[in-house]
């Protein structure tokens, strides 16, 4: 097993999930994962949700330990030996901290932007109203919902697993081989969510070709509780 880099908690990770074309995600499947499906369903992720009590290496870093992420992303599936690995890959990740997006740009190639951020949170009766907002191109993007206050278990074999229980990352390096690293958290619970609203420049952000899929109404969302999590070293795949 690989030594801990991070470790940090995720919490009120809106998700809007959306179908898409598996052939526009073809040109980022890492080589050697394969896209994975629910129920013959290929999905993209919009997530949303607080990053906190961050420490690398077991150190805390001074004005990046709290900070918002939004970040785009989709599943994929590794074989090692007899074991399917499940796993997410990232179009790209959004934070306010540049020294994040450095080291996370220069240690794991992934896809992140520094941009302004900021979120909401409020309670009011049986309700919990949370947001979170980028700035890009002098105009305020944001993922914004009302839930309810219970938190439910999630059920097994339902598409909310399966949105959930990915427990490992895959990137492509510079040299065109495949890195792996591993997330650990226990089981989350969700919130119902009672309104829901995105206001996102996705083709400039993402890319035209999610434009089209981004712009419909999602096929599901919901918010996790969230958890503290570890992320581990990552290891270059055979």
């Amino acid at each position: 097993m690989e030594k801990v880099f991070l470790t940090a908690e995720w919490k009120n990770l809106i998700m809007a999930n959306y179908l898409v074309d598996p052939a526009i995600l073809k040109s980022y499947v890492p080589y050697g994962t394969e896209l994975d499906d629910w129920d013959g369903k290929t999905f993209v992720s919009m997530v949303g949700f607080m990053f906190l009590n961050t420490k690398v290496l077991g150190v805390p870093v001074p004005f990046h330990r709290d900070f918002e992420e939004v970040n785009l992303r989709f599943y994929v599936r590794y074989k090692d030996s007899d074991e399917w690995k499940r796993g997410v890959v990232f179009i790209k990740e959004i934070v306010p901290k540049r020294a994040i997006t450095f080291v996370a740009n220069t240690l794991y190639n992934e896809n992140y932007q520094s941009l302004p951020m900021k979120n909401k949170f409020s309670k009011n009766g049986n309700l919990q109203k949370v947001s979170y907002s980028w700035k890009f191109q002098n105009e305020w993007n944001f993922l914004k919902v009302q839930a309810g206050l219970e938190a439910q278990k999630i059920e097994p074999g339902s598409e909310a697993e399966f949105i959930t229980e990915h427990y490992w990352g895959y990137t492509k390096n510079r040299n065109q081989r495949t890195s792996e690293y591993q997330v650990e958290h226990p089981r989350w619970n969700i919130f119902t969510i009672n309104e829901f609203e995105m206001n996102c420049n996705v083709a400039q952000l993402y890319g035209k070709a999610f434009e089209e899929f981004l712009a419909v109404k999602p096929h599901s969302v919901f918010m996790a509780d969230g958890s503290e999590i570890i992320v581990r070293n990552g290891k270059i795949l055979p």
